[in-house]
């Protein structure tokens, strides 16, 4: 994915903030062409369809504290802020309705498992995010310039909007530590490693003075290397209250991105592509729904035949299930057969169902039978076994009527 990425100035936003920016087509490396730039907001690259806008917040204006998270609270719970400005309440140099905090992606990051918190001026990096917006700019990410980290001390020589300093990275310095760039500084850092080019760092105009300081080689980094490497951070600043602004932002960006979709010329062929393949689809459903009735059509016409063919006298079929089961009946009681609505056929499934000594009265008709006497220990088994005989029984009141169950053959 290509990137934009803009580094916010640490003066507030107007007409006359500068913002650096750099891009990189492949977000692994910068862009030769463009190479490290500064514009006002409305003059910055327009957003490319694709591509990323990552705000670089920088380091002079973040501070960090590790704190202890009450155990149970959730980076989503409601309750995550107001316990931060407790927590931090004597560690910050400005009200906290003033500050904007952010919180680690993972806990226990900080010395003895506490967990890093950010905190930076509020209105600042509002304004910010408002200007960016306003230019048709939004931010897609917001990540720290540096962010503190475990393991080995690396110091980087990085050039300011006033002076330079050095930032330090590493458990020798509690995970991150910002000093000015000066060999005094450095004394106070307990474990230099002397004559270890990878653990310093620093941009082109300081790299002679870094070498002076250090009384060693140092590793070359440009400013878009490392705006890079920060935009690859796992951090995310925009939490709390500028997490419902990134996901209108996101919603906006989608919406855009429908409207061009649907509207511009250059995604007309893929348009064209998802209307032949809707289409296609439509007409394999109805070759199949056709299939299908053909299916049907034959099934019916076949049960058909079977009635004509069984009984000739029918002429016209109507409903053939219902005009079977009539001429089947029919043919029974010309045969004096019996049939399941016969008074016979159901003493008989009632027998095996019920005893006869606790039957009081019976009542036959049209295929209905009455049963009054069932016990009540009974008259729960009596459903069930005349159901598998292919009888419905039903309990009114004392009465238990029982017929033939049309869904089952008796």
């Amino acid at each position: 994915m290509s990137l934009l990425i803009v580094c916010l100035p640490s003066i507030d936003a107007g007409l006359s903030a500068s913002y650096g920016y750099m891009q990189s087509g492949d977000g692994v490396h910068p862009d030769r062409q463009s190479g490290l730039s500064s514009a006002t907001a409305a003059l910055l690259p327009a957003p490319v369809r694709g591509s990323e806008l990552v705000v670089v917040v920088p380091s002079a204006a973040l501070s960090w504290h590790g704190v202890d998270l009450p155990a149970g609270l959730g980076a989503t719970s409601p309750r995550l802020r107001a316990v931060l400005a407790g927590l931090l309440e004597d560690h910050l140099l400005d009200d906290e309705e003033r500050l904007h905090f952010a919180i680690a992606p993972q806990t226990g990051t900080a010395p003895d498992g506490k967990t890093w918190v950010m905190a930076c001026d509020k209105a600042w990096l509002r304004s910010h995010l408002q200007a960016l917006e306003t230019a048709q700019r939004p931010a897609g990410r917001l990540v720290p310039e540096f962010s503190p980290d475990t393991g080995p001390l690396q110091l980087y020589a990085v050039e300011g909007n006033d002076s330079a300093s050095w930032v330090m990275t590493g458990d020798a310095v509690g995970g991150l530590m910002r000093l000015p760039f000066s060999a005094a500084a450095l004394s106070i850092i307990p474990d230099l490693p002397p004559q270890q080019s990878a653990a310093v760092f620093a941009e082109p105009s300081l790299v002679a003075q870094a070498e002076q300081y250090t009384q060693s080689s140092v590793g070359l980094v440009t400013q878009p290397e490392r705006w890079l490497e920060a935009s690859r951070s796992s951090w995310d600043l925009a939490q709390f209250d500028l997490a419902q602004n990134a996901r209108s932002r996101t919603v906006k960006k989608l919406s855009s991105f429908v409207s061009s979709l649907l509207r511009e010329r250059q995604w007309r062929p893929a348009r064209w592509g998802v209307a032949v393949f809707l289409l296609a689809n439509l007409a394999g459903l109805n070759v199949w729904a056709w299939q299908q009735n053909t299916r049907l059509g034959a099934m019916r016409a076949a049960l058909q035949g079977t009635l004509t063919q069984t009984f000739p006298n029918v002429k016209v079929v109507v409903d053939a299930p219902v005009q079977m089961q009539r001429e089947v009946s029919a043919l029974r009681l010309a045969s004096g057969a019996l049939s399941g609505s016969d008074l016979e056929a159901m003493l008989a499934a009632l027998a095996t169902a019920a005893p006869a000594s606790s039957i009081s009265t019976l009542d036959y008709s049209a295929g209905e039978l009455r049963v009054k006497g069932l016990a009540e220990n009974l008259q729960g088994s009596v459903g069930a076994q005349m159901k598998s005989k292919g009888y419905m029984a039903q309990l009114e009141g004392d009465t238990y009527r029982i017929k033939p169950d049309d869904k089952a053959t008796p």
